[in-house]
């Protein structure tokens, strides 16, 4: 992605009266919300769920972008049409939750870092060849008595430094990169 590419997608992702939809949740998470209305956690009722909510009719009048998850980046549509080209194809950009959710934060009770540095060049460049144009790294700073402390929030800083030299570093995500954009 160029320079100017990299520009187009972010201004595109910002236009006026739009947002972006985060349907990235883990398979953990969304067979909680179906458990909650009686429907089973399988992979196809996972689809199907994401693909009622990616084809609504309209949807790009107000959504300039989609967050996936790994699995439904996998994902077709029941026509066979993979969900980032159906995105794409509709005026949406697809994007990507790429960390691996958090953990404590060793000597610091009820803090956490944020897990998934570890092999994201790979997943980076794997994720752009299936269609994602954004990528989504979370931080989360617990506030109570005491916390944040120092290192929480530089331990985080430091991780989010690293997931966006990382993005900004790898193959076509890349600005730097030697390889061609």
């Amino acid at each position: 992605m160029s320079i100017e590419q990299l520009a187009e997608t972010a201004q595109a992702m910002v236009a006026p009266g739009k947002g972006i939809i985060a349907i990235d949740e883990s398979t953990a998470t969304i067979g909680k919300r179906f458990a909650a209305v009686g429907i089973e956690n399988s992979e196809e009722n996972r689809r199907a769920y994401r693909e009622l909510l990616l084809t609504t009719p309209k949807l790009s009048e107000h959504i300039s972008g989609a967050i996936l998850y790994d699995e439904t980046l996998r994902q077709s549509t029941r026509d066979g049409v993979p969900f980032a080209k159906y995105m794409a194809q509709h005026g949406i950009i697809p994007g990507i939750k790429v960390d691996k959710g958090t953990t404590a934060l060793a000597g610091f009770p009820g803090e956490l870092v944020t897990e998934g540095l570890d092999g994201l060049r790979g997943r980076l460049e794997e994720y752009y060849r299936l269609g994602a144009r954004f990528a989504k790294w979370r931080a989360v700073i617990n506030i109570g008595e005491d916390i944040p402390t120092g290192t929480c929030i530089d331990v985080n800083a430091h991780a989010l430094a690293r997931y966006a030299a990382l993005c900004q570093g790898a193959g076509p995500w890349c600005r730097w990169s030697s390889r061609k954009c």
